[in-house]
């Protein structure tokens, strides 16, 4: 499975008036950041609090050209950490279509109150990612229901991509890199194959879900261990199959960081810029503020947060 920039330009063409145009956030130079030119990709402003909502309408309005669903009938169900599940809430909801999103146990209270207030059926199962995936899998088998991937369907996957078409276009001069935290890589996907040939991309992932870097390593996306501050949004098991090729045909690199870094680097967005994302989206401007990544001289450098569902009571 394989995503280019034109899927991603049909997907915007298609989901244009459900989402939002989020801002693109200027990074004065500091101790805050680095010298090079930094702008933040402030992507918790969209419907949802995430970039999930583009690709969850992306999968709804293609199955709706396609005849799959009709506005007000038919079921979606969807797995998820959290965010995935809200965004198909939302793009569900929107056209009057029930939705059925399967969570592990450990997912925020918070993400499932939202789910909650926007109308979806939410099923806890097991522990990890991988269980409530697997249950959901059954139950849109047995009920005939769309279902959306958390991050490796095409048409997902070009969704979240329409981030990195905006991206370019609001900087006002060229971009040189974007970088994105990488769980499942549905993000890393859609943005990579939209900036393929104008700008390359970085990954970013927290050291105890190393799901880029070991796919990269492996020659192929395999299964890692699931653990730290940052699981419950980059939680995937192992790495998308189209993140995986297109990464390995645009040349995405990876950066990993520690759980204590990523903990330091939510705060200090909060304290320096009253920015209030989960631990998945603080896990890409870590790389900056650490220093794990190091822009070169004048390097214009785009950062993704991806995501604000979180609870903020322990930034202050």
């Amino acid at each position: 499975m394989v995503i280019d920039a034109n899927d991603v330009q049909a997907a915007r063409s298609r989901i244009g008036q459900f989402i939002r145009r989020t801002p693109l956030f200027e990074v004065e130079a500091g101790p805050w950041a680095p010298s090079a030119p930094l702008w933040f990709k402030l992507e918790q402003a969209q419907h949802t609090g995430s970039f999930k909502v583009r690709g969850a309408f992306n999968r709804v309005r293609a199955a709706l050209e396609r005849g799959e669903l009709a506005t007000g009938e038919g079921r979606v169900v969807a797995a998820s950490g959290g965010n995935a599940g809200l965004a198909v809430a939302y793009a569900a909801a929107s056209h009057s279509l029930p939705a059925e999103v399967y969570v592990p146990e450990t997912a925020p209270p918070v993400k499932v109150r939202k789910l909650r207030s926007l109308g979806a059926d939410v099923r806890q199962v097991g522990r990890k990612y991988a269980d409530a995936y697997a249950a959901a899998l059954i139950r849109a088998d047995e009920t005939g229901a769309l279902f959306c991937h958390a991050y490796d369907q095409p048409e997902i996957c070009a969704g979240q991509g329409t981030l990195g078409l905006e991206v370019l276009e609001q900087a006002g001069q060229p971009v040189d890199t974007i970088v994105v935290a990488v769980g499942g890589g549905g993000l890393l996907a859609g943005v990579a194959a939209a900036v393929e040939g104008r700008a390359r991309v970085v990954g970013v992932e927290p050291a105890a879900i190393p799901t880029l870097h070991t796919a990269l390593a492996a020659g192929g996306p395999v299964d890692v261990d699931v653990s730290g501050v940052a699981a419950d949004s980059l939680g995937a098991t192992r790495l998308g199959d189209i993140a995986y090729n297109v990464a390995v045909r645009t040349g995405v690199g990876s950066v990993l960081v520690d759980d204590a870094v990523i903990v330091d680097t939510r705060r200090r967005l909060w304290e320096r810029y009253r920015l209030a994302v989960e631990h998945g989206p603080a896990t890409a401007a870590a790389a900056l503020f650490s220093g794990a990544y190091r822009p070169a001289e004048g390097e214009r450098v785009v950062v993704v947060l991806s995501g604000a569902n979180t609870d903020p009571s322990d930034l202050v």
